[in-house]
């Protein structure tokens, strides 16, 4: 949601909130490293230990996945977190990597 401070969003109200902003504001390049923010959110995810909450990642991208083996090497350490990861790809680039 670009809020580094509290980067969670309330529901698919604040999900698509927080859609709707970012296509006003981000500008979309290269590199496409997904581990860094997969790892962040995992950091999230593993701080609850009491079943409380539940992490639900959505990443929407235009471009391949330029960090390939770090991300599936994120993904493999956040599976046995309470979280989510969706990943959208958009656009004429070839996702099938």
């Amino acid at each position: 949601n670009n809020n580094a401070e509290n980067p969670s969003c309330a529901g698919i109200d604040g999900v698509l909130e927080s859609y709707l902003q970012s296509l006003r504001t981000v500008q979309l390049y290269g590199p496409t490293n997904f581990a860094p923010v997969i790892n962040q959110v995992a950091g999230a995810a593993a701080q609850v230990t009491d079943g409380s909450q539940y992490h639900v990642l959505l990443i929407i991208t235009d471009g391949v996945i330029s960090d390939m083996l770090q991300t599936k090497e994120a993904i493999v350490s956040a599976s046995a977190l309470p979280m989510s990861i969706i990943i959208v790809g958009v656009g004429p680039a070839e996702f099938e990597g």
